[in-house]
């Protein structure tokens, strides 16, 4: 007894509307996150374009065809869209619409009135890349998500290999061609498909529940109001990178600011306008250090920046300009930006102790503010006595 490809169709159609509705109320209905609203998008653009080929040799495959064809490749779009929210955000919508575009393209002016494969070759070459890409996006996770989403990435490579073959066997030899009906005709692809998505569908629930756990430690190292890493994150990422420069014996610089009398803005202008000061300044921070420098809110009106390989003269330079860009800052109220007090402290071959270069960059910070603020001061003494700073 064998399946014919219609009968597979319907199989097909069967299990993606279950899983759909499974996915939806079982995942995305208690994670929200956007990687089971990409999959439950996919699950749902995979039913409703497989119902289009059932319409294949009837009046209405002139437009069900190109139809199923362009909403089979928004499936693997959206796999592919989610796939890049578990690591970063989304493609740009020119990048998400750019496959199914050229597909519909295709699929039009190759005559789908007659031709139940029209559009072949961009069709399965367009899933076969994006396909490709979503397994791509899953090799390269973080190291913070586990290995659940091994299945899901060799799956896809598999799904993504299939369709290139497909592709080359269909251009090689026609929808007609030896090859193309052996081994990779409609009926095959259906049912190894048909495997594969349940099969990965489990892998990606467990992702989305990941997703939401990832997202949450993330916001718990993230200062609210800044978008800066807050004292902890700071401090658990500085210390990853100081162990990084001791091991290669290179150097590097940390500097802690406080801005200057905030307390009299907030007194002054209210907490709304130091909120804005603070904002501002850590807007300045990141646009004038580099991208593998870190920056932190330390707590209050204070932060801190970790400079790798960056020397004291290099940090006293950032400082002035970090200063200079929030003189200039414009803000709607034109508030009036305070000035800032610097603390710098090297980290070399002498010392690679973290915690001992903020202790001496908080000296330097305290001789900063005692002797007339708005400077910057390198630690020059030991940091065993620590006096107390005001405002």
């Amino acid at each position: 007894m064998t399946l014919d490809t219609t009968t597979l169709r319907v199989a097909f159609g069967a299990v993606a509307i279950t899983l759909f509705v499974l996915f939806y109320t079982v995942s995305f209905r208690q994670t929200r996150s956007a990687y089971s609203a990409w999959w439950c998008a996919a699950i749902a653009f995979f039913f409703t374009g497989t119902c289009g080929y059932l319409l294949d040799g009837t009046v209405h495959q002139v437009w069900a065809n190109p139809m199923g064809n362009t909403l089979l490749v928004m499936g693997t779009v959206s796999v592919w869209a989610g796939a890049r929210t578990l690591r970063t955000s989304k493609p740009a919508w020119l990048q998400l619409s750019a496959a199914p575009l050229l597909t519909l393209l295709a699929s039009v002016l190759d005559d789908p009135a007659t031709n139940t494969w029209s559009g072949g070759p961009v069709y399965l070459g367009m899933m076969s890349l994006t396909i490709g890409l979503a397994s791509w996006e899953l090799w390269r996770l973080p190291s913070s998500y586990s290995r659940v989403e091994a299945p899901l990435a060799v799956a896809s490579a598999l799904v993504a290999v299939l369709y290139s073959g497909r592709c080359i066997a269909f251009i090689a030899g026609g929808q007609d061609g030896y090859v193309f009906t052996a081994y990779f005709g409609s009926g095959i692809t259906t049912l190894i498909t048909m495997v594969l998505l349940v099969v990965v569908s489990f892998s990606a629930a467990a992702l989305s529940a990941e997703q939401i756990a990832t997202d949450l430690r993330a916001r718990a190292d993230r200062d609210s109001l800044t978008g800066l890493f807050n004292r902890s994150g700071f401090i658990d990422l500085a210390q990853k990178e100081v162990d990084r420069l001791a091991r290669s014996n290179r150097p590097g610089a940390l500097i802690l600011a406080d801005l200057d009398f905030f307390k009299a803005v907030n007194d002054t202008y209210g907490h709304a306008a130091g909120d804005t000061v603070l904002k501002a300044f850590a807007e300045v921070s990141t646009e004038t250090v580099r991208s593998t420098d870190l920056v932190g809110r330390y707590g209050g009106e204070e932060f801190i920046f970790l400079l790798p390989g960056a020397t004291v003269s290099r940090s006293e330079d950032i400082a002035r300009d970090v200063s200079l860009s929030l003189q200039e800052h414009t803000t709607p109220g034109r508030l009036e930006m305070p000035t800032v007090s610097y603390g710098i402290a090297a980290l070399d071959a002498h010392d690679y102790d973290l915690d001992a270069t903020i202790a001496a960059a908080d000296q330097a910070l305290y001789a900063a503010k005692a002797s007339g603020r708005d400077r910057a001061v390198r630690a020059t003494r030991p940091a065993g006595s620590k006096g107390s700073r005001s405002a």
